[in-house]
């Protein structure tokens, strides 16, 4: 494994940056359909030098490094063939937003160097754009992904020329970081001419195929079922949980003509309980965070990493024409000293009207909030990832599966709810509907993905099954679209995570863990320590690490 983290984090500097490398933070790499082609042929070798590799006599963490580097190399390998930089102008955004926007929040430099880097990346977002017009294939690209992109370039004129300079105090640095900005918001403002036109010229489609999608499920996720299974596994997940929302709304006092079991109605009832603004909606994410994270020391089911701080903030501006649910950023795992992270709020995008912002409030009810909370902040994403931060193994800090990172925080919301978290029958409904919410998304992903559902009828069941206000259940369905397997993640992981839990806690019965035993869960606080922070790991490879095999 000599050499290729060095490899990776020079061949992908935006990624490097959001990881916390200083080393990297000048430049956003090469676009280019060379360096694309190139990239993946480097990827290919080293597959080929690691799956080569002897393990007989390795340190078994060595082992299972290797192996992880192996799964995400073989998910390349099938990438290879659907390629994203030809397909979804999303691949030549990202970066543009996500590295200049994580530069200033996580302030890693003293500020002039901080304007000195962006001013480099700015200077490279025209030739990266221009790479963007080059690369898109029309044959290959979708025109769903492209108007999905369509909207987040809208927003860059506003981004990079008002609230990227608003983040530097110095009043001369502010004035070069702005005019730094405006080459690059021009380029961005003929890149929407071109994608506003590409989008009626863009033919292809953006179903991945069954055969791609298992590929992804066995040979990266290394779980041990195809698409057709996972749809299965999905189905039935929600079946079950229909019939204990059902059950449980019968139990809930009726405040409107609803049939006693009709939980969608009594969810509906339950959204008119509101936070009345987006800053009250922000300020009670942020209270029920700390109280999370209060319940987590009393009851002893987690250790908290040193210095760990979570901040509940309105999402970024170039986010919410994407993202209509809140949404978390980790510590850069590659700073060590860093353990600050972001629970974005999702606030609807600008010029919303009062109607978006009822809907937006309704969708994050007091019902609703306190199991978002606990999903991105404690024990969710924020403990899992601020914990894990501390792992001195730089790959596993790398590389990280949605399967595990998003089953972890599904997986958080359970154990929650197991010592009494969610302290009224609203809230443990609202604690379903969430994790019904992640059953529909398995049945929606998989089948679009294998052309067994259209657009229209993916929104339709997303609304009626999981209970989804239109605007929000079209969001979903066109991330479903640009991001396929990952919706699966959640509930696939959470149950294979539960699972794990079991046959740990049968072979570790009896047993005390070190420190202490506060709330009687010395052995459950081992586990969790233990399994999340090892990383992000291919569920496989999770159990192997938990359960020493």
């Amino acid at each position: 494994m000599s050499g290729f983290l060095d490899w990776y984090l020079d061949s992908h500097p935006a990624v490097a940056t959001a990881l916390g490398s200083l080393a990297h933070d000048h430049t956003l790499g090469d676009f280019s359909a060379t360096g694309f082609t190139a990239r993946e042929q480097a990827a290919a070798q080293w597959l080929t030098r690691l799956d080569a590799a002897a393990t007989d006599g390795v340190d078994p963490a060595d082992v299972v490094d290797r192996d992880l580097l192996v799964a995400v190399l073989r998910g390349e390998r099938a990438m290879a063939g659907w390629p994203e930089w030809r397909r979804d102008p999303v691949v030549y955004l990202r970066p543009v937003f996500t590295t200049l926007f994580n530069a200033f929040l996580h302030r890693l430099r003293p500020e002039p160097e901080l304007v000195a880097s962006a001013e480099a990346r700015l200077a490279e977002v025209p030739g990266v754009l221009a790479e963007c017009r080059r690369n898109l294939d029309p044959d290959l690209a979708a025109p769903l992904l492209v108007r999905r992109a369509l909207d987040q370039a809208r927003t860059a004129r506003g981004f990079l020329t008002r609230t990227l300079p608003a983040e530097v105090a110095d009043e001369r640095l502010r004035a070069r970081l702005a005019a730094a900005a405006e080459p690059a918001a021009e380029a961005f403002d003929e890149l929407v001419g071109f994608l506003t036109d590409f989008a009626t010229r863009a033919r292809g489609d953006w179903r991945m195929g069954e055969r791609l999608y298992s590929t992804l499920l066995t040979e990266r996720e290394l779980l041990g079922y195809d698409a057709a299974e996972l749809h299965r596994r999905g189905v039935a997940a929600y079946e079950e949980l229909d019939q204990r929302m059902r059950e449980l709304a019968a139990r809930l006092p009726r405040t409107s003509d609803r049939e006693p079991t009709d939980w969608h109605r009594a969810m509906a009832d339950l959204q008119d309980d509101h936070p009345p603004t987006l800053e009250a909606m922000r300020a009670e994410y942020a209270a029920t965070a700390e109280r999370a994270r209060a319940f987590l020391v009393e009851h002893g089911l987690v250790t908290l990493a040193e210095g760990e701080q979570c901040r509940v903030v309105p999402a970024p501006v170039f986010q919410r024409p994407m993202l209509a649910v809140p949404a978390y950023l980790a510590p850069p795992p590659l700073a060590p000293a860093s353990r600050v992270g972001h629970f974005f709020v999702p606030y609807p995008p600008d010029g919303h009207t009062e109607e978006q912002v009822r809907a937006r409030l309704r969708g994050n009810s007091r019902s609703q909030l306190v199991t978002i909370a606990v999903h991105e902040a404690y024990p969710g994403h924020h403990w899992h990832l601020s914990w894990l931060a501390g792992n001195p193994r730089t790959v596993r800090k790398v590389f990280r599966t949605p399967y595990f990172s998003e089953g972890w925080a599904l997986y958080a919301e359970q154990l929650l709810a197991e010592h009494g978290f969610f302290t009224d029958l609203g809230q443990q409904l609202g604690h379903l509907e969430a994790r019904i919410f992640r059953a529909a998304r398995i049945v929606v992903d998989t089948a679009l993905h294998c052309g067994d559902m259209t657009v229209e009828q993916a929104e339709a069941h997303m609304s009626g099954k999981a209970s989804l206000p239109p605007e929000t259940a079209a969001a979903e369905v066109s991330r479903y679209c640009a991001w396929p397997t990952q919706a699966p993640a959640y509930l696939t992981g959470a149950l294979e995570i539960n699972q794990i839990r079991a046959d740990y806690l049968a072979a570790n019965a009896g047993s005390r863990a070190p420190g202490g035993d506060r709330g009687g869960n010395a052995v459950l606080r081992s586990f969790h320590d233990t399994i999340a922070g090892s990383g992000a790991l291919p569920l496989g490879l999770a159990r192997r690490v938990a359960l020493g095999s």
